[in-house]
Formats: structure tokens, sequence, C-alpha cells
């Protein structure tokens, strides 16, 4: 199927969508452990946080693993104790006038068949040179640690948006990117940045090596009509349409959560590999804003004034990362990142998403969450510090550890823990859904 551009239509049936549920109390929970900060600065190989994923160890689940990128200085693989385990530079730039890689998020894949052995992949997009990236995770490798990840990315992988070289060093490249199996197969949506196009890719062996193909294209709206019948188009600097980072697929349903940055949340349904309509979930608390461009400052100015109230009341911009708490029967939650106020939002897996809640990530152990890019959830036992599933966030302001110097990391924080700082407890189901078995 060809591009897929949603047009008036859907934006007048987004619009449209009001909540029902009224503002509720941010609830505080804590983090138990946290990674080391990087530092995006010379010293710190221009190391910056952004995206977690964790791969589930067959044998021993408190041995697993959790994979992270670092935007130019590539991945970083951590134990559930936070200690680093193995460091995976981004490629070099292929000619001097290229740009270098930047791994911007990652995700995992569980027995995908690559050279007749089924194999688990963390899939990387990589921003700097418009491509996914394949590592293939070793149990062995774990289990007497060495370092796991292993590059299978085929020498034939071409950019994923771009139409050729020349225009990958334009950087409409790939941004966020999440993955999910359908049988025997594998996928990963890619987006695009300073763009609204989604891609969904099929994974292929090539020889031993990870490809893929384009199954399908869809571009969400950029230009919205309000209730009052006016047109708006969220910020961005000139040039740019509103895009997507935070994205996660309900690995049952195949249904993709898709965080527009200064939108909302949109789920899409996934069926025969295709994109279906998009329905606007909810909306961040500046839609609708009027906005003005600074020049000077490079920047947009929002006219808090002039707000019409068409917003949200759950999230606010930026949307960011986004990830689904499988539990059974349907049941289960999506988490988003409300990155303009620091806070989680918890919306029904199942269902028409209702709104549930609202959480932060304060001080304790360790500091606490500001400014969160990805985030994911596992609901399965990973050992005895996280006997009841785990959340791990990206904090975009960890703790400095030398002077002022700014850093950034990820922190671990227990699922029950968040679940019972809720007036009403959230599910907590460690036996209904396994990762490893989702199709």
């Amino acid at each position: 199927m060809g591009a897929f551009a949603v047009g008036t239509t859907l934006t007048a049936l987004a619009t449209a969508f009001t909540l029902t549920t009224g503002p509720v109390a941010p609830v505080t929970v804590t983090a138990t452990v946290e990674t080391p900060a990087v530092h995006d600065d010379e010293a710190g190989a221009n190391a910056d946080a952004d995206d977690p994923a964790v791969w589930v160890d067959p044998r021993n689940p408190g041995r697993s693993i959790v994979v992270s990128t670092l935007k130019e200085a590539g991945l970083d693989v951590y134990g559930l104790d936070g200690r680093r385990l193995q460091h995976i530079a981004a490629p070099q730039a292929p000619s001097e006038d290229a740009k270098p890689g930047r791994f911007n998020n990652v995700d995992i894949v569980y027995g995908f068949v690559l050279g007749g052995r089924k194999t688990d992949l963390a899939l990387v997009s990589d921003r700097g040179r418009d491509r996914v990236r394949a590592y293939a995770i070793d149990p062995a490798a774990v289990a007497a640690g060495r370092p796991p990840l292993k590059d299978v990315t085929a020498a034939d992988a071409a950019p994923v948006f771009a139409a050729d070289e020349s225009e990958v060093e334009g950087q409409r490249t790939s941004y966020g990117l999440t993955a999910f199996s359908d049988d025997d197969d594998a996928y990963v949506v890619v987006s695009q940045r300073e763009e609204t196009r989604l891609r969904l890719l099929q994974l292929e062996d090539r020889g031993g090596r990870v490809g893929y193909r384009t199954e399908d294209t869809l571009d969400l709206p950029d230009t919205f009509t309000l209730p009052n019948g006016t047109a708006w188009t969220p910020c961005a600097d000139p040039g740019e349409r509103p895009q997507v980072e935070g994205m996660a697929v309900d690995l049952e349903d195949h249904v993709l959560y898709a965080a527009q940055e200064r939108v909302g949340l949109w789920r899409i349904n996934l069926d025969d590999e295709e994109f279906e309509r998009p329905q606007l979930l909810d909306r961040v608390r500046e839609y609708g804003t009027p906005w003005t461009y600074d020049a000077a400052e490079e920047e947009c100015v929002l006219d808090t004034a002039g707000d019409p109230g068409f917003g949200g009341e759950h999230l606010r911009a930026d949307a960011e990362g986004v990830t689904v708490y499988h539990a059974g029967n349907g049941a289960g939650y999506v988490l988003a990142s409300s990155q303009g106020d620091n806070t989680f939002a918890v919306y029904e897996r199942g269902g028409d998403n209702d709104y549930v809640g609202s959480f932060g990530i304060g001080d304790g152990a360790v500091d606490g969450v500001q400014h969160s890019d990805g985030s994911t959830v596992v609901n399965v036992p990973l050992g005895r510090n996280f006997p009841q599933g785990m959340l791990i966030t990206h904090d975009g302001e960890a703790t400095p550890v030398d002077g002022d110097r700014a850093g950034t990391n990820f922190k671990f924080v227990r699922w029950d823990a968040v679940a019972r700082a809720f007036r009403e407890p959230l599910t907590i189901d460690t036996t209904s859904f396994d990762p490893r078995d989702a199709d």
C-alpha cells in the first residue's frame, strides 16, 4: 500500500475527541537503580542517553540486560544493577562529507530466524546514516560475562527515508523506532525526523545478515482544524513538521501507539502489515495555542494568553517515550512521557484507552527523572531486585558527577512500586504475558 495521507476528515474527528476523566494529581515513585551518567561533550564522546530496551534472559531473568542509545556515542549495554557491560560505537562517516552514525531509539525482537537459527535482535534507528541497525544478542556471552551484542546489519541495508546518500546529509532521517513480531516475521516501525511520516519495514535474512524492505507508509497530519473552525499548525522551526519519536506496539493486539511531540498520542491499528486509520487518543495541553517564531532565539513562542482551551489535560509538550504494560485478558497500560511537566501519563491498554492517572519519579535512593525521552516496561520477574517487573526511563537531567557538567542516564523502577503508588493500585501480572513469546 502506498503513502496514506491523513487529511481534514481525520483531523476533524480528532479535534472532536474529548476526555471524560478530569485531572488527577500525579503520584510520586522512586527509582532503585541508575546507570552511570554520560556527558554530551568532547570529553564524554558526545554521549547523550535517549532510549532503553530490555532483553529478557530465557534461562535466568535476573541476568537480563538493558540496551540503550547514546546518540553520537552509539550504544551501551547494562546489567540490571546498572553496571555497564558493553559499549558499541556508532558507525563512522563513510566519507569526509558524510554524517557519522547517531543512534536514537532501540527495541528488541525475539527468535528472528537468521542464518537458519533463531536469533534475538536489538534493533536501532541510526539517525545519522538513515538506517536500521541490527545487533544479535548472544545468551551464552551474557551467561559468561562477555560482550553480548554483535553487529549483523546487512551491508546493502538502504536508507529508510532518503532517496539516496546525498539526501541522508539533510538529516530528515530515521528517528523513532519500535519493533514487533507476527508469527515468523519481524517488523519495525520507524518515524522520520522533522516530518510526520512513519514507515513499516519487514526484516529480511540476507545471507545471515539483517536487511529490510518497506511494507507501508503513513503520513500523520501537520495541520489541524480546531473546533472553532480555524486551522492550527503546531509550533516548529521553519521548514520542520511535527515529528514523532516515542512509539510502542501492543505485542498481542498489534496496535501502534505513537507520540507526535507537540500534538499528542495516536493509536494506529496494524492489520495485515498495513497502517489503519489513526485515532488521536489524547492531545498535549498546548494543542491549538497560537505561536510565533523568534528568529533571534531560534525558538517558538507560545501565546498562552490566547490559548483557546482545546488541548488535553494529561500531556504537556513534548509528548515523548511510549511503552506498553501487557497483562492478561487485554488488561494493562499504555505509558507516555509528558516531558513538559516531568510526569508519565497512564492509559488503559484495552477499550477506549481511558486515562488512569499520572506519576512522576522523584528523588530517593537515586535522583529523580526530568525531561524523559525513551522508556520501556517489562511485566515479568527480573530477578530478586525486580521480582514483579520493572520500568526503565531516560533521565534528561542526571545528578551532575563532575561539578556543573550536565549528564543524562537511565533510571530503573520496580513496577510494583509504580502500581501501588496509585490510590487504586495498577495491575501487577507477571504470568499472563511473556515478551519472548509475543507475536
